[in-house]
């Protein structure tokens, strides 16, 4: 898998990859990365990328024009990828996203900024358009780590265990149950060695808990 982050901030991203899991990952090409700050895009002699909003309002808006030339450069290049524009005004990202698109070869992520992109961008080039949470952010390149790091873990090889895949929250549209160390006192059934009925009380753990923190999902 590749995936491509168009951002007018890279090193903000960079960084992300430089140690832990996806930088063993990375370095075993299991996987790659790749940056395009659509500034070097800008025609204008200041290399300006923000325009003000026709009809008023506050704050700048991204510009049909620098964003646009950077996209079709991609799309021209990798005409298979799947782009998805980073914004609140969207759905909202979730496990079965990050599932569904670890399966995907190149992944465009448009990290927005200012007060988001100008509508004819997101119509002509977006595949999908998500967002990470019902708040506002400086800029997209959070939320496009956010889905990058969901959706690296579920490609094969990446994590060096992958039955850790197996069990994790949201599943089924639970979450997880109580998990425990070793050490001090723990609940008496984990030391039974009764597999079975471990399972059967985790699957309880895991619908009480769910019914306590996300009444949403247990529906």
């Amino acid at each position: 898998m590749k995936i491509i982050f168009v951002t007018l901030f890279p090193d903000l991203i960079k960084c992300y990859f430089e140690d832990s899991i996806l930088k063993r990952a990375l370095e075993k090409n299991i996987f790659e990365i790749e940056f395009l700050n659509f500034r070097d895009y800008a025609e204008n002699k200041y290399k300006r990328v923000d325009t003000p909003l026709v009809g008023g309002g506050a704050g700048m808006i991204i510009d049909n024009i620098a964003l646009r030339k950077a996209l079709e450069s991609l799309k021209s290049k990798y005409p298979e990828a799947k782009t998805i524009f980073l914004t609140p005004v969207a759905k909202k990202f979730n496990q079965k996203d990050a599932v569904r698109l670890a399966d995907e070869k190149v992944l465009i992520l448009v990290c927005g900024r200012y007060e988001g992109f100008d509508e004819r961008l997101v119509e002509d080039f977006a595949d999908e358009v998500l967002g990470i949470g019902d708040y506002i952010l400086t800029g997209g390149e959070l939320g496009a780590l956010v889905i990058a790091d969901a959706v690296l873990r579920n490609v094969k090889g990446v994590l060096g265990n992958s039955e850790s895949l197996i069990g994790e929250s949201f599943e089924l549209n639970l979450l997880e149950p109580p998990q425990f160390s070793k050490t001090g006192e723990v609940p008496l059934i984990l030391k039974s060695g009764n597999h079975k009925e471990i399972k059967k009380w985790q699957a309880q753990l895991s619908i009480y808990k769910t019914k306590f923190h996300r009444p949403d999902l247990y529906l």
